[in-house]
């Protein structure tokens, strides 16, 4: 899979970084070790941050003035990193789903980015652009039907609007018959630990949990 930019993005978010995961999964439901891994990873996030300072993860706080810039607000559609960190302040449980959904979601809980999780054979063509929301843009939600994207930064394959921060799209969502995970770990500024130990997670999760052995990763920016 290949990333382009629309020029909109590269204004408001000239250092951005998307790390692009392709990998074969076996994606049934989750296993009690990941999910261990899961809950111990709330129990942490809920003892090292109040809930006023979630936002202020460094991560966190990127995506959000990406979103200011952008005239979305943040307080109100939420990325996702930050509405899974606040649960997890709140001493909320997570939704217990798939391994490759919940994986995602122990990725972004531990790093503060948020990621895009999609079955790729549902995506139209080998190119996705990253651009921003329109006006009356038709995008429906997983589990939120319609959402008002305008002014959020979104992923669209040929067909239109796949993925954003706040929520992915229900075309292309996964599923337990998804057998080719595409992943994008969205860097709109670093967070709390190295690059590289973001991609070491990811792969040690796909290979333990998904019964990956063909893992595929790629960095694209507006850079280059």
């Amino acid at each position: 899979m290949i990333i382009r930019f629309d020029e909109n993005i590269c204004a408001v978010a000239p250092s951005f970084k998307v790390i692009v995961v392709e990998a074969d999964i076996v994606n049934g439901p989750t296993s009690d070790l990941l999910w261990k891994e899961i809950v111990d990873e709330q129990q942490h996030i809920a003892a090292s941050f109040p809930i006023e300072s979630i936002r202020m993860r460094p991560a966190i706080d990127a995506t959000r003035r990406v979103y200011k810039a952008l005239g979305k607000e943040p307080n109100r559609y939420r990325p996702s990193a930050e509405a899974l960190a606040r649960r997890s302040v709140k001493g909320l449980p997570l939704y217990r789903t798939l391994t490759a959904i919940d994986l995602i979601n122990l990725v972004s809980l531990r790093t503060g980015y948020s990621i895009g999780g999609f079955d790729a054979d549902s995506i139209d063509g080998d190119t996705l652009t990253l651009g921003v929301g329109r006006q009356d843009e038709p995008y429906e939600a997983i589990g939120r039907g319609m959402l008002n994207i305008a002014g959020l930064p979104v992923y669209r394959d040929n067909i239109g609007g796949i993925g954003t921060p706040t929520s992915d799209n229900e075309r292309t969502k996964l599923s337990p018959s998804t057998r080719r995970l595409l992943m994008t770990v969205n860097i709109y500024g670093l967070g709390e630990q190295p690059l590289s130990d973001t991609v070491g997670l990811i792969r040690r999760l796909l290979t333990t949990y998904a019964g990956s052995d063909d893992i595929r990763i790629d960095c694209f920016s507006p850079a280059g």
